[in-house]
């Protein structure tokens, strides 16, 4: 049973909340430099990053957003705005669900999500950036590797499921079937539990 200090938030949070910066209200007349969109179907969470870029200096200049979800989502795609702002294409690139975290004071374990989901959408629209002015080589690819071979499930499935709040092994089984067929699979997706677990719960 989930404690319900867990779902508590921040002052930070609370602030940007109800008072979110760079919100994207000029959909229809701004002119970004790069555009990314993501969304996820299961917490219902959808985000609108958009870029302007300072060329000379190879920093963004502006960075608006429109993000469909709860408080979590919200927050962390207005506090992400601020620390895009001023930072160069590679250091905005670079920036993490944890960096959005430690700025908004922390979130709940089961809110972590939204903080990725905002990572992601900035460097989509930083790579959009970058397919737009011939810089391809810059975009680095995430590429999915299958870990069950009977069902097919990816790394990527593995730390979704982490995310979403999958903790021991039964749990991650019951979110994405993995193992259940040959079991062979049991070890590596153990390991990468615990890798995703270290990468987004701990400090």
């Amino acid at each position: 049973m989930t404690n319900i200090s867990d779902w508590m938030y921040s002052d930070i949070v609370k602030d940007h909340f109800m008072h979110p910066r760079n919100v994207l209200t000029d959909e229809s007349t701004f002119q970004p430099d790069g555009k990314g969109i993501i969304g996820n179907i299961k917490c219902g969470d959808e985000m609108i990053v958009v870029i302007k870029v300072d060329k000379e200096k190879g920093t963004i200049k502006e960075c608006k957003w429109k993000t469909y979800g709860c408080a979590s989502a919200i927050a962390s795609t207005s506090v992400l705005s601020e620390l895009a702002i001023g930072k160069t294409l590679e250091a905005a690139y670079h920036l993490t669900s944890k960096d959005i975290a430690a700025a908004l004071g922390g979130l709940p374990e089961h809110k972590i999500h939204c903080s990725v989901l905002g990572d992601k959408a900035l460097r989509a629209a930083i790579d959009d950036y970058y397919s737009r002015n011939g810089m391809t080589d810059k975009i680095q690819q995430e590429q999915a590797h299958i870990i069950c071979q009977c069902l097919g499930i990816t790394d990527a499935e593995i730390e979704h499921a982490v995310l979403e709040g999958a903790r021991t092994y039964l749990e991650l089984q019951e979110r994405t079937k993995i193992g259940t067929v040959c079991g062979k699979c049991k070890e590596k997706s153990l390991h990468l539990l615990e890798l995703y677990k270290e990468k987004y719960f701990k400090t």
